[in-house]
């Protein structure tokens, strides 16, 4: 959610995803940032392991959990990805608090979504975004920056 959105009241409480509209689908997004951070795989078959780090996109604001140029993403970061109402299912290293994940697992939202809360700040107040971010221009060493998958500092 990059901006603030008009929306129909809990539309998700009654609203499949596949039944949302675009401004809906968009007030989803908490504005964690947690998939604008890196991940890696390592392995194959069942040795295969996700790795989470806090190493971001350059685009990201670290201290907000923002895309610095949303509108443009695309554009200007090649690895960026977007998530769709058709590509969801492939998306499974969405974190566990993510509320497309929540939603297509048919979970509730957690009560710090910003459609909850009505506040944009509480997803930071919730202690949601990832600690000492760095981008990835910075970085030499991946494996420096693995976290745990709670996606806190490791």
């Amino acid at each position: 959610m990059q901006q603030k959105i008009n929306v129909e009241s809990e539309f998700w409480k009654h609203k499949s995803l596949q039944e949302m509209n675009d401004a809906e689908w968009e007030a989803l997004c908490d504005g964690c940032g947690k998939c604008c951070y890196r991940k890696f795989i390592e392995g194959r078959g069942k040795r295969k392991k996700l790795y989470y780090t806090r190493i971001a996109c350059n685009l990201l604001d670290l201290k907000s959990g923002r895309c610095g140029d949303y509108a443009n993403r695309f554009k200007l970061e090649r690895d960026c990805t977007k998530l769709t109402k058709k590509n969801l299912p492939d998306f499974g290293w969405l974190p566990a608090t993510c509320a497309y994940r929540l939603l297509y697992e048919g979970k509730a939202l957690f009560d710090w979504h910003p459609l909850i809360s009505n506040d944009e700040r509480s997803v930071e107040r919730a202690g949601m975004l990832i600690e000492n971010g760095i981008h990835e221009e910075d970085v030499i060493d991946w494996f420096e920056f693995v976290i745990d998958e709670d996606h806190k500092t490791a």
